[in-house]
C-alpha cells in the first residue's frame, strides 16, 4: 500500500489541473440580422422603439425582473432603446415574429468573453403575446446557434433572478443546466437579487441544438398549433 506521505507529496508536486483545450480567442458577434422560419432578429435600432412601446402597453409586470422598465412614456423607452442599440456588449436584437411583422421584444448576447469562449444570452424581454410561441423559442435559439456553431463559444450562460420561475423554466426547457445560486448577487430596483446560474457547454450543445430544431420542425405541430412532443422528450430521444 502506498505511503500516505508519498501520496501527499505527489499531490503537492503534481496538483490536478483541467484538460488542455483550444484557447484561441473567439470572434465577437457581428451586428447583423439573424433569420429563422418564425422570427427575424434585427440589430436593435431607435426605429424599433415605436413598435416596442405599443406592444408593451398594459404589461408592466413583464418588466419585473429586468433592471429597467416599465417606461413612463414613449420618449423614455426611445431613449433607452437608443442607448441600448449603441453598445456592443450587450449586443441587442429586436425580435420581429414573421406571423405579425411587428417588433415584439428584444434580447442580447452579453458578458462576451472571447478569451474564455464564454457568452451569455440575456436581457430577454418578450411582449406577453409572443411568449410561449414558436417565434419566442426560435428567437432564443438563433443567438445561441450563432455563438456555439458559428463563433465556437464553449460556454453558453443564462442567469436570472432566482425568484423568476418562468425564466428558470425557460432555461431548463432549452437544455441549460442549473449550476447554483449566487446569494445577494445584485441590487435591482432597490431590492436584493439572488441570481440563478445555468449553462450549456460545448459537449451539451449538439443535443440541445438538435432537440430545438426537432421541436421547431413543422411536423412536430398539430393543425391547431399544439406541439406534439416537448423539448425535454426530444433531448432524451434515442
Amino acid at each position: 500500500m502506498e505511503d500516505r506521505d508519498s501520496v501527499t507529496y505527489g499531490a503537492r508536486m503534481n496538483p490536478p489541473v483541467g484538460p488542455i483545450i483550444d484557447a484561441t480567442p473567439r470572434p465577437l458577434p457581428a451586428r447583423v440580422p439573424l433569420r429563422g422560419r418564425h422570427v427575424v432578429l434585427e440589430p436593435l435600432h431607435p426605429r424599433h422603439a415605436a413598435d416596442l412601446w405599443r406592444t408593451a402597453q398594459g404589461h408592466d409586470a413583464s418588466w419585473t425582473y429586468l433592471g429597467y422598465g416599465p417606461f413612463a412614456s414613449a420618449e423614455a423607452l426611445s431613449r433607452h432603446v437608443g442607448e441600448f442599440a449603441a453598445t456592443h456588449d450587450p449586443m441587442a436584437w429586436a425580435v420581429r415574429p414573421v406571423v405579425t411583422g411587428v417588433v415584439s421584444g428584444w434580447l442580447t448576447l452579453m458578458d462576451i468573453q472571447p478569451r474564455h469562449a464564454a457568452i451569455e444570452l440575456g436581457h430577454i424581454w418578450f411582449a406577453p403575446a409572443m411568449q410561449r410561441t414558436r417565434a419566442a423559442t426560435e428567437a432564443m435559439f438563433l443567438p445561441l446557434r450563432l455563438a456555439a456553431d458559428d463563433l465556437g463559444y464553449r460556454r453558453l450562460v443564462w442567469k436570472c433572478d432566482a425568484l423568476n420561475a418562468p425564466s428558470r423554466r425557460a432555461a431548463e426547457r432549452l437544455g441549460f443546466v442549473f449550476e447554483g445560486i449566487h446569494r445577494a448577487h445584485l441590487v435591482v430596483k432597490g431590492r436584493r437579487r439572488d441570481t440563478a446560474w445555468f449553462s450549456i457547454l460545448a459537449e451539451d450543445w449538439p443535443a440541445c441544438r438538435d432537440a430545438i430544431l426537432a421541436w421547431l420542425d413543422p411536423a412536430n405541430f398539430a393543425a391547431d398549433g399544439t406541439a406534439l412532443r416537448g423539448l425535454a422528450s426530444l433531448r432524451t430521444a434515442p
